[in-house]
């Protein structure tokens, strides 16, 4: 006999789940409204919908005039896409060995890498210049190698997640599989790349696209590696503008709306990747 369901309880929880919604997205909404207002209007009447007399786009203009936004994303984009491309492919064959290899220090090795998860990047940063620094990688005229100074260290934080998504994902993945590649004559790597990844896609998804997200999003980073006008990233180019026009709101609300925008659309359309990623793994082994 089925359980009827509780339409009170049900119309509670949706009701507190929109109201939840609304903190989040409502804070978006708002900076983006009045990023098209008149910069003297915003603090009279931000509220308002940007129509009629509030309506402007002299801050897009003037942020498009004043800050090189596309060289901004162009620098973002290849960041993040390095990173989120390099942690894939190290972390997929770190996790497939850790969850599938069993030898001597491998318990170890897991740990280690469960344990990485507990320090800061603020921990790490005197280190990671100072190793750069003497590399010669790090703050040079050369735009390849100052990408480079703040890839490696975004790499190097995503690593630890990803190791621990995927091998937990992939613990959860049917054996026999496997086997029955390695009996066919398959060998480890042709495992890994013809078995593993193809039913770890959505785990893998995932892993790349909090990689691409997160190295997207860092500042602080950015601020000791990426000094020079034509190397900053968006993030970088986002504060300095804060320091620079800090009570012009309406240039600040289009730069954040310039920043924010791209990630939402982002996660709009690879939402269904980070969720089915994100719980597939509970619910396998």
């Amino acid at each position: 006999m089925k359980k009827k369901k509780n339409p009170i309880g049900a119309i509670l929880l949706y009701a507190f789940l929109i109201i939840w919604s609304l903190t989040t997205i409502y804070p978006i909404v708002w900076v983006i409204q009045n990023s098209f207002k008149v910069r003297d209007k915003i603090l009279v009447d931000s509220f308002s919908l940007p129509l009629g007399e509030l309506f402007t786009l002299a801050n897009y203009k003037r942020a498009f005039g004043n800050l090189n936004i596309f060289g901004a994303y162009r620098n973002s984009i290849f960041i993040s896409t390095s990173v989120a491309l390099i942690v894939v492919l190290l972390a997929g064959m770190a996790a497939f060995a850790l969850a599938r290899y069993h030898f001597k220090g491998s318990g170890t090795i897991y740990s280690l890498v469960v344990a990485s998860m507990m320090f800061p990047v603020f921990a790490t940063i005197v280190p990671v210049i100072t190793m750069e620094t003497r590399w010669g990688i790090a703050n040079t005229a050369s735009w390849w190698l100052t990408m480079l100074s703040i890839i490696l260290p975004n790499v190097a934080g995503n690593l630890a997640f990803a190791i621990i998504v995927l091998v937990g994902y992939i613990k959860g993945l049917p054996i026999e599989l496997e086997e029955a590649a390695y009996m066919e004559g398959c060998n480890a790597y042709q495992i890994y790349f013809k078995v593993v990844l193809p039913l770890a896609k959505p785990s893998f998804a995932t892993v790349a696209i909090f990689s691409f997200l997160w190295s997207y999003n860092d500042l602080f980073t950015q601020m000791f590696l990426l000094r020079r006008p034509e190397m900053r990233a968006i993030t970088r180019l986002l504060n300095e503008l804060t320091s620079q026009e800090g009570t012009n709101y309406g240039l600040m609300a289009a730069a954040v709306t310039l920043v924010v925008v791209p990630v939402v659309v982002v996660y709009i359309f690879l939402q269904k990747y980070i969720i089915k990623g994100m719980t597939a793994g509970a619910v396998k082994g």
